[in-house]
């Protein structure tokens, strides 16, 4: 029983790891908390139900396309929201503006999907694979292997592009990467991109493992919170490493 608490553990860490990198990435750029994150994870996570309910796409194949999509959402919103916000008045008043974003948010996926529960069941939701007496269900599998693969993608695009680079520079010195000829804005509303990027990810394997309704938006919120007071900010090894520590504790 505790190896497989463990294992259980494990797997919820790696979607807590994922659903809170994102807004690690966010605060530690651009120094926004953004409370509309949790939102932005469910509207992943309907996408990847309505893809498969309505039109039979499982939601490994669709995650390319839910991430684009939410790449675009999150760069739009800081382009608009999020810069109005900070240039009229403080951070603290692009605090209060996301807030009201998630609720927003919220309300309208209570209009368009009702309440509900609702999970993401490809077909082999229902399928296991056994390590001796531990039994990990291959949506499991599936989302511990996407949350670590991502996660590993973006700490090698942080590290080794231009881009991640260009990220790295602004955090650490805004005046002089803007010095250096960086688009500050323009890095800011890609770092945003980003992070709706893997929030809409972390939607999806959310989706494969549990259940989820509108009001969830505010447990993921807080969830990352906890991720990034465990693990450090603009880390994604310090969000996987906290993501990891929050689920065993939770399982535990």
């Amino acid at each position: 029983m505790t190896l497989q608490t463990l294992v259980d553990g494990l797997v919820l860490g790696g979607l807590f790891s994922l659903a809170a990198v994102g807004f690690s990435l966010l605060f530690g750029v651009l120094g926004v908390v953004n409370l509309a994150h949790g939102a932005f994870v469910l509207i992943g996570g309907y996408a990847a139900w309505t893809l498969l309910d309505r039109f039979g796409i499982d939601p490994l194949l669709a995650l390319p396309l839910i991430m684009l999509g939410m790449f675009c959402l999150g760069y739009a919103f800081q382009r608009t929201v999020i810069q109005w916000a900070t240039k009229r008045a403080s951070l603290l008043a692009s605090m209060l503006l996301t807030f009201g974003f998630a609720l927003m948010i919220r309300n309208a996926l209570v209009l368009i999907y009702s309440p509900d529960f609702k999970s993401v069941t490809p077909s082999y939701a229902f399928d296991s694979l056994s390590f001796g007496e531990v039994t990990v269900g291959l949506t499991r599998v599936a989302a511990l292997v996407v949350s670590v693969v991502l996660l590993a993608l973006l700490a090698a695009m942080l590290r080794f592009t231009s881009l991640g680079r260009t990220i790295r520079a602004t955090a650490q010195q805004e005046q002089a990467a803007a010095l250096c000829g960086v688009n500050i804005r323009h890095v800011f509303a890609l770092t945003a991109g980003v992070s709706a990027a893997f929030a809409g990810a972390a939607g999806v394997a959310i989706g494969l493992v549990m259940p989820f309704s509108p009001p969830d938006e505010t447990l993921w919120t807080i969830n990352a919170f906890v991720v990034v007071t465990l693990g450090g900010i603009g880390s994604p090894a310090g969000a996987l490493v906290g993501g990891l520590i929050l689920g065993v504790i939770n399982t535990m």
